[in-house]
């Protein structure tokens, strides 16, 4: 059976990335946008991975411009972007798409081992039922809904976790401490 570890992907920096050079780590990779309301949510990405990162923790940032064009810019500008108005420097991968026939392998993989993600509360299963009639990429339950979906990847990678765009960092904080704790 296939592990993430057996995909490579490009850095923004045009490099190739082998996913087995984070073996042993535990992973959590979101597809991201700089012109987005879940945008804020970087703050806490950052926030988690400064605290977890060397207890074996990683975040992977794809930025996608598949959800309303709210990821414009080149890998570069989206770089800046995120060091100065967020101080991410968790890795960034270049951008790709989620979603459709050019998705990024990684992404087809993820969406096949967590085919969907849970909204919990009447907000959050509004903002599904909102998102799913404007999105012009969702057509089946497991795309990929909008920006911000994010997959925890156990240190094998092999058990994934999927959580909505709509769940802010500190909400899944204790899978990440879980996993980290194996």
């Amino acid at each position: 059976m296939a592990t993430l570890y057996d995909f490579t992907t490009l850095n923004n920096k045009g490099k190739e990335v082998s996913l087995a050079d984070y073996k042993g780590q535990v992973i959590l990779i979101v597809n991201t946008a700089s012109k987005c309301g879940f945008t804020p949510q970087y703050d806490g990405l950052e926030a988690l991975y400064k605290k977890h990162k060397d207890q074996g923790f990683v975040i992977l940032g794809f930025p996608c411009d598949q959800f309303a064009n709210q990821e414009p810019g080149s890998d570069e500008q989206i770089e800046e972007f995120c060091r100065i108005n967020h101080g991410v420097t968790f890795p960034l991968m270049a951008k790709s798409d989620v979603n459709g026939e050019n998705a990024n392998p990684v992404f087809k993989y993820l969406k096949e081992q967590a085919p969907t993600e849970e909204y919990n509360g009447l907000k959050a299963k509004a903002t599904h039922v909102m998102l799913k009639g404007i999105s012009k990429t969702y057509k089946k339950e497991s795309d990929i809904l909008w920006n911000f979906t994010k997959f925890l990847v156990s240190r094998d990678g092999k058990t994934i976790q999927r959580f909505a765009p709509v769940a802010e960092p500190k909400d899944f904080e204790a899978n990440i401490v879980a996993e980290l704790a194996k």
